[in-house]
């Protein structure tokens, strides 16, 4: 995908970028394929933000994407733009129901292609789907899932690929993009390929009007509040805060670990329990 720079007539366009969307098909929308898209501005249930400067932005609908798997062979009929998220969607024909559904675009498929969905697929081709046991080794894989039959949640955003390295009994070895390793079973699902439009980290938005539109305010920093507004406020003159930086609510936010890894590669501690646990039962050490 080119990226599409802009000549400086005005100061909105001086640092502008755009892609060159030429293959996107515009205005061919599946109304069956849509949704009301309800906002929260950022906040939860109790009306209390809890991410902040999300507000406004333009109007969009939802488009229902296919990520539960169903055994089903369909062919690429267009490529369209998703408001809702940077990568693009691939519009496909299903052969059993002759419906039309939405799906994740990989890198590399054209239209006219053929795609698979199932747990014995004989084409692998790019966007085709099947289950962990059934890919290579090595092999590059998007849209995965963390339960099978749940549908797939990992590595979803434009230019994102995960990378098969091992194989075990029960479970599957992927990497990340950001380098995790994860376990996940061998029977859950993952396409193949990696998602297209991996030239959207160069957009440049050119003015600040084009955030608004998107649904992201303003940042004002707390060294400019009041005392009441921020930790950072207050003082005579220009001050840089007395103290390391924090958040309004006083949690530090550069170099200090906020984040609770209760969770984090849960199946790994699980099987170092288990093996911790026949091992002390099989000197005599453990006992229940």
């Amino acid at each position: 995908m080119a990226l599409k720079k802009f000549k400086p007539k005005t100061s909105s366009t001086r640092f502008k970028v755009n892609l060159d969307n030429n293959r996107l098909v515009k205005n061919k929308i599946e109304k069956k394929l849509l949704c009301v898209l309800n906002k929260s501005g950022g906040r939860n249930n109790f009306g209390k933000i809890t991410v902040n400067h999300i507000g406004g932005g333009c109007k969009r609908r939802y488009r229902k994407v296919l990520f539960k798997r169903k055994p089903f062979k369909a062919i690429v009929v267009s490529f369209e733009y998703d408001p809702n998220r940077t990568a693009y969607l691939a519009k496909i024909y299903c052969m059993p129901n002759s419906l039309h559904e939405y799906i994740i675009a990989p890198k590399y498929l054209l239209i006219g292609d053929s795609i698979e969905y199932g747990s014995n697929i004989i084409q692998k081709n790019n966007g085709s789907s099947t289950c962990l046991l059934n890919i290579p080794i090595g092999g590059l894989i998007h849209n995965i899932e963390i339960k099978p039959g749940k549908g797939g949640q990992l590595v979803r955003s434009a230019g994102c690929f995960a990378t098969l390295i091992e194989k075990l009994d029960k479970y599957a070895r992927i990497r990340l993009s950001s380098g995790e390793q994860r376990l996940v079973s061998l029977f859950c699902y993952a396409s193949l390929g990696v998602i297209d439009n991996g030239d959207h980290k160069h957009i440049s938005l050119g003015k600040a009007g084009k955030s608004r539109w998107l649904g992201i305010r303003p940042t004002v920093r707390g060294v400019a509040m009041n005392p009441v507004d921020h930790p950072h406020g207050g003082g005579q003159g220009k001050t840089s805060g007395g103290r390391p930086s924090v958040t309004p609510r006083g949690l530090p936010t550069k170099g200090q670990p906020t984040k609770k890894n209760i969770n984090k590669n849960i199946l790994i501690s699980v099987q170092k329990l288990r093996d911790f646990k026949q091992n002390s039962t099989r000197k005599g050490k453990f006992s229940y």
